[in-house]
């Protein structure tokens, strides 16, 4: 039995958590760079939290600058075992509508400027993705959201592309019709798999301001309007991270579904040859079984 620290990386519109006791804005170091931010740290309700804004106080990284793997490294290095993404989403469908959230099970990953995994040159490693959440965690922020009065839907595929230009009309289409996706975003991958290649249980909420361009009733993007609908969400969002603590308590089991366990027989690369230098930036990644 170890103790649940809960990790909080907000997205656009989300800044800054309400209600933290002992608050402290935290500076980490890692091999990989400096995070998107400080840390702000604390406990609420008992429980240990820190929370991450994605983009930077003042949203200062774009989706393809955030610094993901020095941000999942740096939550490694607090002592965090549980990753909650907040993040702003188009929506392909009509019953995902602006306003909703949506607890992601799944994600197509079109995105292809960015550094997708701790392991490399030195140290090889394959983590499996297949089930790129964990359902408990999953389970908890269904019940969170729930409880705040907000529309949920459980399960949904997320398309996460490139960025910073939104969709254009035929890829909308593509990605709803053709490829089955639910909603669009830019900031989830390649987090969760980092998420998963440094042992920590991710869950995805994704809170919908848009229909993208796909929707004949409501044309194109409007940034403007994305900003009203995040000043809605982003309240709602704080309630539902209000509500982490006494749902997944100060004692943390062994996850269940193995996502704490992700690197058990995932390195490939024989002892005698793994690169000293790339061991050394691992230290908090894979230091279990390093």
């Amino acid at each position: 039995m170890t103790n649940t620290k809960i990790a909080v990386i907000g997205g656009s519109g989300i800044y800054d958590i309400d209600g933290l006791e002992g608050a402290q804005w935290t500076t980490v170091k890692t091999p990989w760079g400096a995070p998107s931010d400080a840390i702000l740290t604390g406990s609420l309700g008992g429980v240990e939290m820190a929370f991450l804004p994605r983009h930077g106080r003042g949203h200062v990284h774009s989706p393809t600058t955030v610094p993901y793997r020095a941000n999942i490294d740096a939550l490694k290095r607090l002592g965090c075992t549980d990753v909650i993404s907040v993040s702003a989403c188009g929506s392909f469908r009509e019953e995902m509508a602006p306003g909703d959230f949506v607890i992601v099970d799944q994600f197509i990953d079109r995105t292809f400027a960015r550094e997708k995994s701790f392991f490399g040159t030195g140290c090889v490693a394959h983590v499996s993705v297949a089930h790129p959440t964990c359902p408990r965690l999953s389970d908890a922020c269904e019940t969170a959201a729930k409880a705040t009065g907000v529309t949920v839907h459980r399960g949904g595929t997320y398309l996460a592309m490139e960025g910073p230009q939104f969709s254009t009309l035929a890829e909308s289409k593509m990605y709803r019709n053709s490829w089955g996706a639910d909603v669009i975003g830019m900031t989830n991958m390649p987090e969760a798999k980092l998420a998963r290649e440094a042992e920590l249980c991710y869950a995805s909420v994704a809170m919908i301001t848009d229909y993208d361009s796909w929707h004949p009733d409501h044309g194109e993007v409007d940034v403007t309007e994305i900003i009203k609908r995040l000043q809605g969400n982003a309240a709602n969002a704080c309630n539902l991270v209000a509500q982490l603590p006494s749902l997944l308590g100060a004692d943390r089991a062994p996850c269940p579904h193995g996502c704490d366990r992700a690197l058990e027989y995932a390195i490939m690369t024989s002892p005698e040859a793994r690169d000293p230098a790339v061991i050394a930036k691992l230290d908090a990644i894979a230091g279990r079984v390093l």
